[in-house]
């Protein structure tokens, strides 16, 4: 046994009741959980089990609290639990939990959506991201009468058959370069190209302009670990894609009311012909949505012939919980709060590696960031596999010891909230200088 799988063994010790929660999830779901990167194979050990979320914090069932940075992998943008989201769900709770019919709180939602991204002009909300992309590639295709679509390697879509074709993420994490299950001929309409390569996308749009119906795109990426738009890049992707005829897809699904009140696509410049939403528009609660232009979505059942539905979709709680989410984000400073504290940390951690002489790169956008064990300046899916995998075990495991819960992978991005005050950015560069001192 290797000194950090030893350290991983005597870390699962100190938290007996998650052990034994997982040992009896593993008789229940494939490999002991819901979705693959929670059960740990990317850092080694086995996985924390949780019981209650309070503002920056977790607490898990063996009763250690943790300074969290997942946040439910993006959308408890104003902390866990807050008080304005619980109030808005009991409020709904006592009026019923899902019709199955229209119902004001959509619109609601929608109304809050379209008065921060006034280009929206018609939305279609679903149960997930992954519901909100599948059914943006359908409108994509059934629009253009074309069958093929463009994504970037390592960025990850959801886990929907067309878009798990070098994919990010969890696939990432888990060293699976396709998924089986994926029908050789629907993953051949798939074409990958580099993240930041304009030149590549343009030599492909070039050749196959005629058959793509649309390229897909997150404008920050964060689903290989936050990777950064170069400048022009965005407006390049946009300008080859309107020569082709092609249409684009933007995926904010992560950076959504994140990155700020007009998501990325605001914060950066560019506008897609289609955008996918989830996470933030959900205040925690599992939602989705697709938008687009009133004519573009017009080809969508019932108004079109393009046909997408689902039972849950406009559940009157996620509305209820997206309404309180995004009202609170409307309120002035909040993007300006986020920043301030996303520079503080990222100062602080900057400063820790290079007093511990770890090489590493942090890419932060916003709220968003991770920190990528490798010398080479991280630009796209190749650079960030360059990254120390082991390491960052190690790293993760060093911080959770420490009371920092971080994402139980090197490719997945890290997120502040506005429950993240000075306190526990202290508390967090304090536990990597620590953490960091015990790597070397």
């Amino acid at each position: 046994m290797t000194h950090s799988e030893t350290k991983v063994s005597e870390t699962n010790r100190h938290r007996p009741q998650s052990a034994a929660l997982f040992a009896r999830a593993q008789q229940l779901f494939p490999g002991g959980v819901n979705s693959p990167v929670r059960a740990f194979g990317g850092v080694g050990g086995s996985p924390v089990f949780f019981e209650r979320g309070d503002g920056a914090y977790l607490t898990d069932v063996d009763g250690h609290r943790y300074i969290d940075y997942v946040g439910s992998f993006g959308p408890l943008i104003l902390g866990h639990s807050p008080r304005v989201v619980r109030e808005a769900l009991a409020a709904q709770v006592a009026l019923g939990t899902s019709y199955g019919a229209p119902h004001p709180g959509e619109i609601a939602l929608a109304e809050a959506v379209q008065q921060a991204m006034p280009w929206i002009e018609s939305m279609r909300f679903t149960n997930s991201g992954s519901e909100a992309t599948t059914a943006s590639l359908r409108l994509a295709r059934g629009a253009t009468g074309r069958d093929e679509v463009v994504k970037f390697d390592g960025c990850y879509h959801g886990a929907v058959d067309s878009f798990l074709v070098k994919a990010g993420s969890g696939v990432e994490t888990l060293g699976l370069p396709d998924s089986p299950g994926v029908p050789k001929a629907l993953a051949a309409l798939t074409h990958t190209v580099d993240y930041n390569d304009l030149p590549q996308l343009q030599a492909l749009l070039d050749r196959r302009r005629e058959h793509i119906a649309c390229v897909i795109l997150e404008p920050v990426v964060g689903n290989m670990g936050v990777i950064v738009p170069k400048p022009g890049f965005l407006a390049g992707v946009k300008a080859a894609c309107a020569r082709a005829g092609v249409l684009l897809i933007v995926d904010e699904v992560m950076t959504g009311f994140r990155l700020a009140r007009g998501g990325a696509q605001d914060l950066l410049g560019v506008r897609g012909d289609i955008t996918a939403f989830g996470k933030v528009i959900g205040g925690g609660l599992p939602v989705g949505a697709v938008g687009a232009s009133r004519a573009l979505m017009a080809h969508l059942a019932p108004a079109g012939k393009i046909y997408q539905a689902g039972t849950l979709s406009g559940n009157p709680l996620a509305m209820a919980a997206g309404v309180a989410t995004l009202g609170a984000l409307a309120q002035p400073g909040v993007y300006a709060q986020l920043e301030e504290a996303g520079r503080a940390l990222e100062a602080g951690l900057r400063g820790a590696c290079a007093a511990a002489k770890v090489p590493v790169q942090l890419n932060r956008v916003g709220s968003m960031w991770t920190l990528f064990f490798t010398q080479a300046e991280v630009l796209d899916a190749k650079s960030a596999r360059t990254a120390d995998r082991a390491i960052y075990g190690r790293f993760f495991h060093g911080m959770l010891d420490r009371g920092v819960y971080l994402p139980p992978s090197q490719f997945e991005a890290a997120f502040l909230s506005l429950a993240h005050g000075p306190v526990e950015v202290e508390a967090t560069v304090r536990a990597a200088t620590e953490t960091l001192a015990a790597l070397g």
